[in-house]
């Protein structure tokens, strides 16, 4: 069994310098060989930075290095489907960036293709690495909250558009909006803290509102801003809501990319008939039960990780073993299938059944 991991970064943006690329740094077990990315001089700017590796435009010309063992994917959504499949298809392991595709179709080829080649396919939703949340999924698990049965996620913020005209809110490159760039984080947190329940049913609306009128839209401040553009496109969700029914707790959120509320809001209830949990997303959580007759609010006091590198070195770990990993395709497709639910239903304003 190989010792190190020779890996490519596919896509040298913010996610891939701030996450995946200072993990791999950090890895006595991964060598970084390329960096690849459409603007050359971002991979050249990586090789510079970090001392290591070959910069690279086409990811094509690498697809049969024999050497090459993985890669992470930290592209546009648009290319996380074709990107992943070609590198499973030649061999290579593969961590790909969240949502796992721009649409529930391509998630779908991506998994089929993971099964039909044997090739780990890891859906970046870092939250599975936190410590916080898997202190509560073990909460659960043990029965302190008895009977989960239903999970409320708020993740709403005050003008809060990211890179409004450019690929974050073009459907064609991104899929959607608010649902898709952080309810996906959300939803696969609750599904992975409550078993990854298969969902059955979702009922929800998506709305275009504050971010339509590009030039007039007002912010303080602006994730990806460098993208923005103001003859651009916005025809994606900039708020959300939904409910859904799963074969475990029924899941109800509200999130906006965009309110006019100046107050951010960004939190998990885990509703029990024995206890409840608040966690604030990133953040550390609060258990309630009855005690003495008092219902009583206790603070986990664990220490936070670094998910995002708990996340990489874990997958780096699991090619050189070959076993998938906790964010494997699999229970990840259920969050894909949920997602496209409620844009459908948004769509027909009716409820929707899922088929998995």
């Amino acid at each position: 069994m190989k010792k190190i991991i020779n890996v490519a970064v596919i896509g040298c943006g913010a996610i891939a310098n701030s996450a995946h690329i200072p993990a791999y740094m950090a890895s006595e077990k991964a060598n970084i060989k390329y960096f690849c990315d459409i603007l050359p001089e971002r991979a050249e700017a990586c090789v510079a930075k970090y001392g290591c590796g070959k910069a690279i435009v086409d990811y094509h010309d690498i697809l049969d290095d024999p050497d090459l063992d993985a890669v992470s994917v930290c592209t546009h959504n648009d290319l996380h489907s074709v990107i992943s499949i070609d590198f499973m298809r030649h061999g290579k392991d593969v961590l790909c960036e969240k949502p796992a595709a721009r649409i529930l179709s391509e998630a779908y080829e991506m998994q089929k293709v993971s099964h039909e080649t044997g090739r780990i396919l890891a859906i970046g939703v870092c939250n599975r690495y936190g410590s916080y949340v898997n202190e509560v999924k073990k909460y659960i698990e043990e029965g302190k909250l008895g009977e989960v049965f239903h999970v409320y996620a708020s993740f709403r913020a005050p003008r809060s558009i990211p890179g409004i005209g450019g690929p974050f809110t073009t459907k064609a490159e991104s899929g959607g909006g608010a649902l898709i760039d952080w309810g996906v984080h959300y939803l696969d947190l609750i599904l992975y803290c409550c078993g990854d329940p298969k969902p059955l049913t979702a009922s929800g609306e998506a709305f275009s509102k504050l971010g339509v009128n590009i030039p007039e839209y007002a912010y303080e401040s602006m994730w990806a801003e460098e993208t923005k553009d103001e003859n651009g496109t916005f025809d994606v969700d900039d708020s959300v809501t939904g409910l859904v029914r799963t074969e475990g707790p029924t899941i109800s959120f509200n999130g906006a990319w965009a309110q006019n509320i100046d107050i951010a809001e960004t939190y998990i209830d885990f509703m029990g008939d024995k206890g409840g949990i608040r966690l604030k997303y990133c953040g550390d959580f609060v258990y309630y039960t009855v005690i003495d007759g008092k219902l009583t609010g206790t603070p986990s006091g664990i220490e936070e990780n670094d998910i995002h590198r708990t996340e990489v070195l874990d997958f780096v770990d699991h090619v050189l073993t070959g076993e998938r990993t906790r964010n494997d395709i699999d229970p990840c497709i259920h969050t894909s299938e949920i997602m496209d639910a409620i844009y459908r239903s948004s769509e027909l304003h009716r409820e929707v059944a899922i088929k998995n």
